[in-house]
């Protein structure tokens, strides 16, 4: 089968719609992941092990679950129990949830990083637990945090196909449907793989500028 400039032209438009729903969901997902990631590692650091346990536990069982299960569980059964989500929202929920619990590995190493005598000087200070977070411990662990980050929010873009599992219309679904109602597969395939090398190629050149300006995470 030969490509087809023309076929190609035609289609573009509807990829490219698909592209800015796939780029939507992943910058909502790691907004949630990026978020909830630090409540998950705050509440693993607790004291309190009727908290910190439980979260270990969850934090454990979705690790060790495949995030297309999860996104199944999210868009197929809740609606059984009477929780119905529309896809994209369930969608931005799983890869929000599923690496939150990576996120929270970024953020714990960060905080350890932070010198105990900071902790310490702290309390001296008498600053309250949520002063000493705020102002002392997170500002200096977050620096050395962003590049991987950014190394995650480029692996949950990759993971974006797996939406179409739950008929989001991401950039992998609208090609699916183009490739199955034309019968012509190499050019929607070919220039959903373009899409994703281009715009993975611009975050790792991104990444790699974090890298040089905040240092990698140890």
């Amino acid at each position: 089968m030969e490509w087809d400039w023309n076929f190609v032209w035609q289609i573009m438009p509807t990829l490219v719609a698909g592209a800015k729903i796939t780029v939507v969901a992943t910058l909502l997902g790691f907004v949630l992941a990026a978020v909830l990631g630090l409540v998950i590692a705050v509440a693993r650091r607790s004291a309190n092990p009727w908290l910190a346990r439980p979260v270990s536990l969850v934090v454990e069982f979705i690790r060790g679950t495949p995030l297309l299960v999860q996104l199944y569980f999210l868009f197929y059964i809740l609606p059984d129990i009477g929780i119905t989500l529309a896809p994209l929202v369930a969608g931005v929920i799983g890869l929000g949830l599923h690496y939150a619990t990576y996120t929270a590995e970024v953020y714990r190493a960060g905080i350890e990083n932070v010198p105990r005598g900071q902790w310490e000087a702290a309390k001296a200070c008498n600053m309250t637990g949520g002063q000493t977070w705020r102002h002392v411990v997170l500002p200096q662990a977050v620096a050395p945090m962003v590049p991987a980050l950014a190394n995650y929010l480029i692996a949950m873009f990759k993971e974006t196909p797996l939406l179409s599992a739950i008929t989001v219309l991401e950039l992998m679904n609208q090609a699916r449907s183009i490739a199955n109602y034309n019968y012509r597969y190499i050019e929607p395939i070919t220039l959903v793989g373009a899409f994703f090398l281009v715009i993975s190629l611009i975050s790792v050149f991104g990444v790699r500028y974090l890298e040089r300006r905040y240092g990698k995470v140890a």
